[in-house]
């Protein structure tokens, strides 16, 4: 086997290293950028064609591209969805850069004609990528008024969220710890808002999403499922720009020069407004005395009443970036990410027992604390017009704390009054000291060389759990984990032949923690055959590694989640995905795919029966069990993303289940999120007209519908008298449930309809007001969320079913300057 990976090695190289040597001396390097002409954005994935001899590449995640060609005249042809296609005619017979400006088209129709030569899906190698435009998603239906991409994301098939709103992604089967989520080549490792429904990703920030669910490029590695590739704006080197608005949230951007065509900088920020709200209902309730009842807080005392006194439940996040040109060839760039979410309460419960004499109060805080903070500096040079590189240094932090608090007044006999207080915090996160250098060389069309290196300094937090009263501090928990984290990676993407391109790589990883190294090798190869010019087959092979992994605890309905490594203990996940499809472009501006995937993964978390993970402790690891899963479908996507008509209709069928020999009798049992059908269908149309002062009207319209199979769930199938006296002769009491196999029955399907319709009017001068109206769940479905046995007042056991969101209108305002 090591001999196969040193031979799979050299092949590779071979290749990279001939395709160096192996260019004509009558040839000659066209490069640059290509950036929009307003913003000065870079244009990711934008082509550059030769019309000539019909060749051509596309621009990297910075917006650099390289384009080797024989002397003599050339026709290139520059063009990117969303804006007007530039030709440029002249005779090559030197190597020449070129920087060109795109104009962003204000009539939609004219792009279907302009951009018909971007990125054809039938041409490209990658399988299993989806690529949505940043303006197509704001103008999808929102939750609450926010633009969200993961929610857009999971109308994706392939993607499916958890229960009813979440944020979470399951992706092929995945689990939420398996998608690597880059912000700006940085991951991110919790990206919900208040309890899921939202993620921190800022529309109003985002240049560029890509996310692969399978034929993962070499350059990905550390996780198992899928990649999630987000890059932030850079900001707008040549004029201010600014944008604000109102809904459940408040948000604002601002970007421009700070020295023009030089440097510039972009800030976001968004800010929650429903915490306002809850504190005007919780005042108006307090002031005409509606009380809130509590039972049992105290069993030493009578039972008393309580109010609730404060509620907290908001979320901030900010995004800033700044862009300095230094030269044609080097640029840096230095961004940062900050954001919080806290959810907490304070009761205040008072009592009386005028037959003991004795009253008192007390007031009970609690709450949850989670939040990122990311920031890196970048910087870009070109060694060569066929050599780029790209030297990242970066921080990450992700930090979880859950606290619970008391403090006791007693008054006995009116003269004996007696104080008492504790409070227990309980805190769990995970930070990153990362650096990393990547290539891109493009030493011919055939040819395109990805290779770079990396390394990870982890610092794991489990849970640690502190604990104060009047006798003093207590601290215990699980230590913290320290791990390095190595990896290397080549990648060619090569057309051997007109009709036959292949993305041939290697990722390796190595993962050092306490005593143990992990080294684990992870070839990838993606072909596309062209069975006509907008027709093609393909098939990809991907290994991937993981070195981390979340186990989540449930509290009172709000999971809390804690990032833990892997150790002597417990072993790397590792994933096998074998995908096939077929791809084909429609004249009429349509992509069509169709993929079948089959996949597997070894050495899956779950918890041992009765464990739970919320009291960490040393012996956590003792805690977990590792198993396996496998995951099998076929998903079909339709999209059309230019003209004044967008959107898509995609559909999965699926099959995903675990195996563990301790759970379950040993017998596989279907996936928690396994779901048999999923489809989601979504339009966009926008309409346009000038008023009688020749100010430009716009009006969209969306649509968005998705359904899917019910979630697994373990139900009780039947109650065990514990009064039954072979059971009471063993001391026992009570009524305990005899469970189904491990997620044996289905919960009902879920479906819904969210519309929304945005008017936009054009200020004289420039700038735009937008007055956008959404209802999410437009037909009121009662979609499950959780299953609960309860008993009605015959005594009879029944299943009831509770929802989440039924109809929810909302209205916000923005306006751009």
């Amino acid at each position: 086997m090591l001999i196969m990976k040193q031979i799979y090695l050299i092949l590779l190289l071979s290749v990279s290293v001939y395709s160096a040597f192996a260019q004509k001396a009558e040839k000659f390097t066209i490069s640059g950028f290509m950036r929009d002409s307003l913003t000065t954005e870079s244009l990711i994935s934008a082509t550059v064609y030769n019309k000539a001899n019909m060749v051509g590449t596309s621009t990297n995640q910075y917006g650099f591209y390289s384009l080797t060609l024989p002397t003599g005249d050339v026709e290139l042809i520059y063009s990117y969805v969303g804006y007007h296609t530039q030709t440029l005619n002249f005779h090559l017979r030197r190597d020449t850069m070129i920087n060109l400006n795109l104009t962003g088209s204000i009539h939609l129709q004219e792009v279907a004609i302009n951009a018909s030569k971007t990125s054809p899906i039938q041409e490209t190698t990658q399988m299993s990528v989806i690529n949505v435009p940043v303006a197509q998603i704001k103008s999808l239906p929102t939750v609450m008024g926010e633009t969200d991409i993961i929610k857009v994301l999971q109308m994706m098939p392939g993607i499916q969220s958890g229960n009813e709103n979440r944020s979470g992604l399951h992706v092929r089967g995945g689990s939420p710890d398996q998608n690597l989520i880059l912000l700006d080549g940085v991951p991110i490792y919790n990206i919900s808002h208040p309890i899921g429904y939202f993620s921190l990703f800022n529309g109003d920030a985002i240049n560029n999403i890509e996310t692969y669910k399978g034929g993962f490029p070499a350059r990905y590695g550390g996780r198992a499922s899928s990649v999630i590739d987000i890059s932030m704006k850079e900001g707008n080197m040549k004029k201010f720009h600014g944008e604000v608005s109102i809904g459940t949230s408040g948000k604002f951007t601002f970007e421009g020069p700070i020295v023009k065509n030089r440097t510039s900088f972009i800030i976001t920020g968004r800010r929650s407004l429903y915490d306002i709200v809850n504190g005007r209902m919780i005042n108006h309730a307090n002031q005409t005395g509606q009380e809130v009842y509590i039972s049992g807080i105290d069993t030493n005392f009578p039972v008393g009443e309580g109010k609730i006194n404060r509620i907290l439940n908001y979320f901030y996040d900010l995004t800033a970036k700044i862009n300095h040109k230094f030269s044609d060839k080097d640029r840096i760039y230095l961004s940062a990410y900050i954001g919080d979410d806290k959810f907490a309460f304070t009761l205040d419960y008072k009592y009386e027992d005028k037959g003991l004499n004795v009253s008192g109060s007390d007031r009970l805080r609690s709450g949850l604390q989670w939040g990122n903070f990311m920031t890196t500096f970048r910087w870009n040079h070109i060694f060569t017009n066929r050599l780029f590189s790209n030297t990242t240094l970066s921080y990450s932090r992700y930090r979880d704390q859950f606290t619970n608090g008391k403090n006791s007044k007693r008054t006995i006999s009116k003269n004996i009054t007696i104080r008492d207080f504790y409070e227990l915090q309980n805190n769990s996160g995970i930070n990153d000291w990362i650096g990393k250098i990547s290539f891109d060389y493009l030493p011919s069309p055939a040819h395109y060389v990805r290779f770079g290196v990396g390394a990870i300094y982890h610092t794991y937090n489990p849970g640690t759990i502190s604990i104060s009263d009047t006798t003093g501090n207590t601290n215990y928990g699980a230590a913290k984990r320290y791990a390095w984290e190595y990896s290397t990676y080549v990648e060619d993407d090569i057309r051997l032949t007109e009709r036959l391109k292949t993305n041939v790589g290697l990722h390796w990883s190595e993962f050092s923690i306490g005593e143990r190294f992990y080294s684990i090798w992870q070839p990838r190869i993606s072909v596309r055959y062209l069975i006509s010019q907008q027709f093609s087959a393909k098939v990809s092979y991907s290994r991937m590694a993981q070195f981390i992994n979340l186990v989540s605890v449930s509290l009172n309905s709000i999971s809390r989640d804690f990032w833990v490594p892997s150790t002597e203990l417990l072993h790397p996940q590792k994933a096998e995905q074998i995908v096939f499809g077929l791809a084909q472009i429609c004249k009429e501006g349509y992509e069509f795919s169709l993929e079948g995937y089959y996949k597997t993964i070894t050495d899956v978390l779950d918890y041992k029966e009765g464990s739970g993970l919320l009291n960490m402790d040393e012996d956590w690891e003792q805690k977990l069990i590792q198993g396996t899963g496998r995951s099998y479908g076929t998903e079909v996507f339709i999209q059309k993303k230019k003209g004044t008509f967008t959107g898509w209709v995609g559909y999965t069928l699926s099959w995903t289940d675990r195996h563990f020999e301790e759970l379950n009798g040993g017998r596989r049992f279907p996936y928690k999120f396994d779901r048999r059908h999923d489809l989601s269908i979504a339009f966009m149309q926008r309409y346009e007209r000038f008023n009688n002062k020749h100010r430009l009207r716009k009006y969209d319209f969306s649509a968005a519908w998705t359904f899917g199979s019910g979630y697994c769930v373990t139900l009780p199938v039947g109650i065990v008298d514990a009064g039954h006296p072979i059971l009471h002769g063993l001391g026992s009491t009570g009524k305990y449930y005899t469970y189904s196999d491990r997620n044996g029955y289905r919960m009902n399907p879920y479906h819904r309809l969210d519309l929304s319709f945005a008017f936009i009017h054009q200020f004289k001068g420039g700038g735009e007001q937008r007055w956008v109206i959404s209802v999410y769940n437009a037909y009121n479905r009662k979609n499950p969320d959780i299953v609960t046995v309860e008993q009605d007042k015959n005594g009879r056991f029944k299943f009831v079913q509770y929802s989440n969101f039924t109809i929810l209108p909302t209205i916000s305002y923005q306006i751009k300057l």
